[in-house]
């Protein structure tokens, strides 16, 4: 009799004694002790070796993510839970503000600052910021209009961590929360957000899009960025006012730009024929589609704010052509 040992491969079995007994393991090689006599060890030695080409085979794995509706008991439950999560930075601001205000520290600490080294770890700029934090959200539910909508409100002390620096009127922290939730496209804005609004804001105050001007105006684009920097010398058409922005239409789409990126075009004759030809230039483009070269005039007639005699024959023809004659 031989007493070896035998390394097994993953999913490998082996009849380890004269007992009918198997070794399997399924996810790591493994080595077990062994008894058997020489004839059995040979045949072990010599077992065949699996051809490689199974070893190297493919395998395709398909992930299925597999949604769950919720009864209505959970969703209460999900959103409870979810307003806590939100809400923790705020409710950890309010307890240190009482805290200090009370000094509910004075038993064990001169000082509130000390007491937030020791007691939480917080430096003395950590614990007033969040303070600071709490405060401004206090001030955005007080001032921020909300009637007839859902305003999202802030999630975390990022967001507020440049509003409180910056010591705004309570109002004007209001304002430009609003500000960022439209830069945001509705939702919560980022910390970036917002600290891009307190930086313009302390060199430029918010304008209200009401006390700028009214549904109908008529403008020019300019000091657009990004995607949308290819309107700059546009004309546009005040369609719809929020708080600090306007919605207006171009010659092949709508935006929402500030005040400030808009050029006003006091001309009665400007504001009497740029709506038809807007109006002439968005029939064209709901026909469907349309040649290469038509498409470069209906851009090159988007920044003209009235057609030369050629310009108007242009469009005639091209309305005639694709048979939406104006």
């Amino acid at each position: 009799m031989t007493v070896g040992k035998l390394k097994l491969k993953p999913g490998q079995e082996v009849n380890a004694n004269k007992s009918d007994k198997r070794v399997k393991k399924g996810d790591s090689e493994i080595s077990v002790t062994m008894t058997c006599n020489s004839s059995e060890q040979e045949l072990v030695e010599h077992e065949p070796k699996p051809r490689e080409e199974f070893a190297t085979a493919d395998t395709v794995v398909v992930a299925v993510e597999v949604l769950e509706e919720l009864t209505e008991e959970e969703k209460a439950d999900r959103h409870r839970l979810e307003l806590k999560i939100e809400r923790a930075f705020y409710e950890a601001g309010c307890a240190l503000r009482e805290l200090r205000e009370r000094r509910l520290y004075r038993s064990t600490h001169r000082t509130f600052e000390e007491y937030c080294r020791d007691r939480f770890n917080y430096s003395r700029d950590t614990a007033y910021l969040k303070i600071a934090a709490a405060v401004v959200y206090d001030n955005i539910q007080k001032f921020l209009p909300t009637i007839g909508r859902q305003t999202p409100m802030p999630t975390n002390e990022r967001q507020l961590r440049d509003l409180a620096k910056a010591n705004f009127e309570p109002e004007l922290q209001a304002a430009a929360w609003l500000q960022g939730i439209e830069e945001a496209g509705g939702k919560v804005p980022s910390g970036r957000i917002i600290k891009g609004i307190v930086e313009q804001l302390k060199d430029k105050p918010l304008l209200l899009a009401s006390d700028f001007c009214q549904i109908g105006d008529v403008f020019t684009l300019t000091r657009l960025e990004g995607t949308e920097r290819k309107y700059n010398g546009c004309w546009a058409i005040a369609v719809a006012l929020k708080e600090f922005s306007v919605e207006v239409d171009v010659h092949d789409t709508t935006l929402n730009v500030k005040p400030e990126n808009l050029n006003k075009i006091d001309s009665p004759e400007v504001h009497r024929q740029l709506p038809q030809i807007k109006k002439r230039i968005k029939r064209l483009r709901d026909y469907g589609i349309l040649d290469r070269c038509a498409y470069t005039v209906l851009e090159s007639l988007g920044r003209q704010t009235y057609l030369t005699p050629v310009e108007e024959g242009l469009l005639e023809w091209l309305e005639k052509y694709y048979g939406v004659d104006s």
